[in-house]
């Protein structure tokens, strides 16, 4: 194993290939309308066993030894249903070919955060996992010891069994009854690293028979007895609202049941999805303007207005930037533009909500399950513990099922018909009504003196949220003496919020393209400059405002160039380097590009990541490549404008995704150490815009300042 920094706690680097995987259940009271999905194991067959015994929020293990675990936190596909319940199987030192896992329920009192957003599941959770499991086999340990009337740290535990000195054995199923009547302990012991034996090892999608072969598991594949289907008509254009409607004509639909207003909208209820929307359809509906409708040209002269310096906000300012602007030999400025963007998650928003007298019972897929049932419970003005939610699978969240506008939608209906109600969104439902990526802008400065950078200032200028605002302290900051932030906002009636990477999506390609250029112009080498600054951000460590590691970023900055062949000609091969820290990971990227036909054409990327402690290398491998993808994908091709207050596109025949036969390969390093583990869902997307376009400048001799990149016809055609 190579050494890439043994200052860090042993830091080597996996390349990672490709492994197989597993399987856990708390009694909950699932909606009582629903049928309990089955439980599930990693192979074909288990037998279930006769009884089980709960041995605390996230443990319950059969007389057989089976043991099921919970998964606590919303699993909208990245993988954490099957690493979350590895990280508890660990601790507790169960057989992985033994174990069942469920989605647990909103359930407050058992889990904390139990939210899927900001690649923190598993940072977040880590400690608790590790106690779950710890502590059930420390209580196992005890009943064993108990038994045997010894000590109990003369008893050992592999694979659901407690082994004494004179070789007899124990399984777990023979001693939950026992061990879940001790008292609990207070404090456990964690195993180390290095006796792991399933986290760090490959472990297949619990859930991957039924994605597959197409079983019910989905949001949209739920169904509960009486349920109907609502598809709701909404305004137009962001800025109108309804004045009146009339439903005659879709009263006439087969299927169609109900036509219902809540607030600024119509619901139409019938037995089905396609007589819900064709009842939507037939909906005719008066509007009128209630606020600007508003244009991309409009927005484009605010935010241009704004990096003039008109109402902006210091957000972060080190040393003296005027004074080093004052006396540099030369100043570098460029402006980086990028548009709206939707979340188009592969599964449409969709929600069930029956409301009763009693209770408002709730499934779905949704992000955020206590802050949306929070505010169900305050729009039916009911108490917070008659709200309950069942998660479902996600196809795709990105940020977009953080906000739960469709749950809502589907509660205010159902509370109306006191009926269970499933709301649908249509694809073009979820483009022209969503939550979008804000457009925004950058002007980044830098001062150079003597081949030096010596002072540098970010001005952002986004719509509705400064996307920057709430980071000013990632690199650059603390590697550069001379560094200001500004941002400033234009109030937009446009929806918009967290997109896969928030904060970082797009301002990792502008300051990486922005910095790859600085080096060209100073002649030094792109990857060179980078570890220059990084070496001198070492000396500001111990700044408490310094969120990244300088050490842990040069890592992945060497690693990257190693493994990428940075600096090593290859004919016809033009790379491009960047290198991001975003959600509390370290990530370099080397992007390879080949001309074909006159036209850049991304070939490869190699991807180095630091993330502490790798849970499940297959995965992590997985989010790795999917945020490379998608990172590509967006700034090639994804844009969206307004006019009149509509986006200019609502279906796929307009708005241009990568496609399958334009993803390149990736290929993914690890660097392996024993800190705690970070998220992987968004850090690898914002340094890969950058790599692309570093790329495609070697390769056409063009700088790419706008997101999409295919919209530049001079470089891209």
């Amino acid at each position: 194993m190579t050494t890439v920094n043994s200052n860090i706690n042993r830091r080597r680097f996996i390349k990672v290939s490709t492994a197989a995987g597993g399987g856990l259940v708390l009694g909950f009271s699932f909606l009582a309308s629903c049928k309990k999905p089955e439980q599930e194991s990693l192979i074909s067959e288990i037998e279930l066993p006769k009884e089980w015994t709960e041995v605390n929020g996230y443990i319950k293990i059969g007389d057989n030894g089976v043991v099921t675990i919970m998964s606590p936190n919303p699993e909208i596909g990245q993988n954490i249903k099957t690493s979350m319940p590895m990280i508890v199987a660990e601790e507790l030192d169960a057989d992985w070919d033994k174990v069942i896992v469920e989605q647990a329920p909103l359930d407050t009192e058992n889990f904390r955060r139990q939210v899927a957003g900001g690649s923190q599941s598993i940072r977040y959770s880590w400690n608790d996992l590790r106690t779950a499991g710890a502590t059930a086999k420390t209580m196992l340990i005890a009943a064993a010891a108990a038994r045997w009337d010894t000590d109990a740290s003369t008893l050992s535990t592999s694979n659901g069994v407690i082994t004494n000195e004179s070789g007899e054995q124990l399984s777990y199923g023979e001693l939950a009854t026992e061990a879940s009547k001790l008292e609990v302990p207070s404090d456990v012991e964690f195993k180390k690293p290095s006796d792991y034996t399933i986290i760090g090892n490959g472990k297949r999608n619990v859930d991957i028979k039924k994605i597959i072969t197409g079983e019910p598991l989905f949001g949209l594949d739920t169904k509960v007895e009486g349920m109907v289907y609502a598809s709701v008509l909404r305004p137009p254009s962001f800025g109108q609202k309804l004045d009146s409607y009339d439903d005659t004509v879709s009263r006439q639909v087969t299927g169609v049941s109900d036509v219902v207003q809540f607030g600024n909208k119509v619901a139409v209820i019938a037995s089905s999805t396609w007589a819900a929307m064709k009842g939507k359809n037939a909906l005719t509906a008066e509007w009128s303007e209630d606020t600007p409708l508003e244009s991309t040209d409009f927005h484009n002269n605010q935010l241009n207005s704004i990096l003039e310096g008109q109402d902006v906000v210091t957000r972060r300012e080190d040393g003296d930037v005027d004074k080093a602007f004052k006396e540099a030999d030369q100043i570098v400025e460029r402006v980086y533009e990028a548009p709206f963007l939707p979340h188009n998650c592969m599964e449409p928003m969709n929600f069930i909500a029956n409301v009763t007298d009693d209770k408002v019972e709730c499934m779905g897929p949704i992000q955020t399950p206590q802050r949306t049932a929070s505010r169900i419970a305050s729009l039916l003005e009911r108490e917070p513990e008659q709200v309950s939610i069942m998660l479902t699978r996600m196809g795709g969240g990105f940020g977009r099922r953080l906000y739960g506008d469709f749950a809502l939608e589907a509660a205010e209906i159902s509370d109306k018909i006191r009926k269970p109600v499933q709301v649908v969104f249509t694809r073009d439902d979820d483009m022209a009504a969503g939550i979008y990526r804000p457009a925004s802008k950058y002007k980044i400065q830098a001062s150079i003196k003597d081949g030096k950078i010596t002072g540098y200032q970010l001005t952002e200028a986004a719509i509705n949220s400064n996307m920057y605002g709430l980071i000013p302290n990632f690199f650059p900051a603390g590697a550069i003496d001379n560094y200001r932030v500004l941002t400033g906002n234009y109030s937009s009636n446009i929806t918009t919020g967290a997109w896969r990477a928030p904060y970082t999506n797009f301002l990792g390609f502008a300051e990486q393209s922005f910095f790859d250029e600085v080096a060209e112009i100073i002649n030094v080498d792109p990857v060179q400059l980078r570890i220059d600054l990084l070496e001198h951000a070492k000396s500001n460590a111990e700044d408490e405002r310094m969120q990244w590691s300088p050490e842990r970023m040069q890592g992945v900055v060497q690693l990257a160039a190693e493994k990428g062949n940075w600096g090593k000609e290859e004919e016809g091969v033009y790379k491009g380097f960047s290198a991001y820290y975003s959600h509390n990971t370290h990530v370099a990227e080397v992007a390879d590009i080949v001309m074909e036909d006159g036209q850049p054409v991304v070939k490869k990327v190699v991807c180095a990541v630091d993330c502490g402690i790798v849970i499940n290398p297959l995965g992590a491998k997985n989010q790795i490549e999917g945020g490379v993808v998608d990172g590509i994908g967006h700034a090639m091709y994804g844009d969206l404008e307004f006019d009149g207050g509509k986006p200019s596109s609502t279906n796929f025949d307009k708005f241009r995704l990568i496609r399958f036969r334009e993803a390149p390969e990736v290929e993914v390093h690890f660097v392996e150490n024993d800190l705690d583990p970070t998220g992987l869902g968004e850090p690898s997307l914002p340094p890969a815009g950058g790599a692309i376009a570093n790329a495609i400048y070697r390769a056409t001799k063009r700088r790419i300042y706008k997101q999409p990149f295919i919209k530049q016809e001079e470089i891209l055609g």
